[in-house]
């Protein structure tokens, strides 16, 4: 095995996928005798403001390449985020304001900058390239064919279901294959459900007179559940920038089944077979709390975490929430302004058992409670959420 063929089989390591074979260890070397750094391409819509565990699967692989020198091109999908992409949907997503996607885009890159080094990344926005004039767009139309385009799996799927697929959707997979063209990409990076945007990106690049993209598919990691992709709409995600004690309660609540997932992609291991499960899982707790908030937060999550459900003690310090009226409140209401949920939420999870006061959980027949029966009172949402309620 060559010197490129074993710097590629590191690099390739956790990868589903690893296109077209030996193509990672051919960049590697024309690289090197050109003198340069490959360029890793990896492209996110900012359509939503958080990043998640999830998504430090490939952020951790940009890593691992600007580790070994070379130089990650991380696109700031602001026009693609307009068109929405399709993977892995059944209906069109969404349509999001300017602002929205510009807010997005300033907060997610800087939670980026939690994994990827911040002084190695060149940060594009696609709307450089993408605000093309129609001729250009025209030209770009022609490459591709509809029978190519209706080949991606949800788009096969959609539309044998008859389930309406919009025309800017089909654009899609052929504007991010231009962004590969615009930074002359020589990786790209994705999701496994990324597989046909990222080989598609190859063929533009070869219509456009470039040397195709290696590509590398990241595994998904599953969320809290166990069993659907981590998401925040979802609500089975764990956010690099939740609080402590949430990153680390969530994480003991995942099943056991999927530990040496999370090991694998998140910490680059095997858990300790001498072990037991709930060792190990506070270990993997434990470690992804101190890689984002330090160590002294992690003991301190972890303490949190045994008070609630070793000891079934109130937390020592928990914020206060004065109230905003007296008479009768709306406790759906009063749970909105408190935690932040929207009132059909809070319903919900007091229909499901999941608020209490002072302990008791609340009767869902009376969500209409006097002022003065909140005060003082602690309310409880879930199993670590806590407000003390004031006047």
């Amino acid at each position: 095995m060559s010197a490129f063929e074993e710097i590629a089989a590191q690099l390739e390591r956790n990868a589903v996928d690893a296109l077209p074979k030996d193509a990672l260890a051919a960049k590697l070397k024309e690289a090197d005798q050109e003198d340069r750094p490959l360029r890793v391409k990896l492209g996110i819509d900012p359509t939503a403001p958080d990043i998640h565990l999830g998504h430090t699967v490939v952020l951790s692989k940009l890593r691992e390449f600007q580790d070994a020198g070379h130089t990650v091109v991380l696109i700031i999908g602001d026009y693609t985020a307009r068109v929405g992409d399709p993977s892995g949907r059944s209906k069109t997503r969404p349509e999001l304001s300017s602002d929205e996607i510009d807010a997005n885009a300033a907060t997610f890159q800087e939670q980026a900058f939690k994994v990827i080094d911040a002084d190695r990344v060149e940060v594009r926005r696609n709307s450089e390239w993408l605000d093309m004039a129609m001729i250009e767009l025209f030209g770009l139309m022609r490459l591709p064919t509809v029978a190519q385009l209706l080949e991606r799996d949800d788009f096969a799927k959609r539309y044998a279901e008859g389930t309406p697929i919009a025309l800017l959707e089909l654009l899609y997979p052929l504007l991010q294959a231009y962004d590969s063209v615009a930074v002359r990409s020589d990786v790209e990076l994705g999701g496994t459900d990324q597989k046909f945007n990222l080989l598609l990106g190859r063929d533009i690049q070869t219509a456009f007179g470039q040397k195709p993209q290696a590509v590398l598919t990241l595994p998904i990691l599953p969320g809290v559940d166990g069993v659907r992709r981590m998401g925040k709409s979802l609500g089975n995600h764990i956010g690099v920038t939740e609080d402590p004690e949430e990153i680390f309660g969530k994480t003991m609540s995942i099943p056991d089944e999927v530990m040496p997932l999370y090991y694998d992609l998140l910490l680059g291991r095997e858990p300790d077979p001498a072990e037991p499960p709930v060792a190990q899982k506070r270990r993997l707790a434990g470690e992804i709390v101190t890689r984002f908030h330090g160590a002294d937060a992690a003991t301190a999550a972890e303490a949190h975490f045994d008070r609630l459900f070793k000891q079934h003690a109130l937390p020592d310090e928990i914020e206060e929430h004065a109230l905003g009226a007296t008479g009768d409140l709306h406790m759906p209401a009063v749970l909105s302004d408190a935690f932040g949920l929207s009132r059909s939420e809070a319903r919900r999870l007091i229909e499901q058992g999941g608020v209490s006061l002072d302990g008791e959980p609340l009767d869902v027949g009376r969500l209409d409670l006097p002022a003065a029966d909140l005060v003082n009172k602690v309310v409880k949402v879930g199993k670590r959420r806590f407000k003390r309620i004031t006047a």
